[in-house]
């Protein structure tokens, strides 16, 4: 708070961390979650297992579902897996009428296509938001955040800098993604909330 840090999402990637996710909604108050299962972790899940996640939205301070997508960054798990629980997630956030926090890694097309097919009443971020600005556009199309946090900073971010110069402000989610991708001067650092200001600079 002295900081300027009013509310922390917290954002669940796999079982394990939707459980420690839940845990810290009820034990802070400043602190609401995100439940969902990552792309990379779909492997492990179930229908009694997503049966649980479905419960955990019963949590008044539950206020978005995520991180959820794609990722083919890795062969494991297979894209079809990813796919078929990427869409049983959305079919969730529609249902529970909460927003998606989506994250996507060199699978845009794919992205794109189910996300037109399945998320067109959803509303969201595309969290580390890391594609061109022509992607970029057809999210905006279809009433998206991007989300921007540390890798703006970089030197290498060109590409991201470009996207950010064209995407309206209002239009930006400023996130961490801790504790990874600390922003310049603190990369290679634990990441936190603290770390915003150098994003907005």
């Amino acid at each position: 708070k002295e900081n300027g840090i009013e509310y922390v999402v917290n954002v669940g990637a796999s079982l394990a961390s939707t459980k420690a996710t839940i845990k810290l909604v009820n034990q802070y108050p400043f602190v609401y979650g995100a439940v969902g299962v990552h792309p990379s972790e779909t492997a492990e899940l179930n229908e009694e297992n997503f049966s649980w996640l479905k419960e955990q939205y019963k949590n008044n301070k539950v206020v978005a579902i995520g991180e959820i997508g794609l990722d083919y960054h890795w062969d494991e798990p297979s894209r079809d897996i990813q796919k078929k629980w990427f869409e049983r997630q959305l079919g969730l956030a529609k249902e529970e009428k909460l927003p998606i926090i989506i994250h996507s890694r060199d699978a845009a097309k794919d992205t794109l296509e189910i996300m037109k097919s399945d998320a067109k009443e959803l509303e969201g971020v595309i969290h580390c938001y890391s594609y061109s600005k022509e992607i970029a556009k057809e999210f905006l199309d279809m009433g998206y955040y991007l989300g921007i946090g540390g890798v703006v900073t970089f030197k290498n971010a060109k590409k991201l800098k470009e996207v950010v110069e064209y995407v309206p402000l209002d239009r930006i989610l400023l996130e961490t993604d801790a504790p990874y991708l600390s922003p310049e001067p603190n990369r290679g650092k634990r990441n936190s909330s603290l770390n915003l200001p150098y994003v907005v600079k």
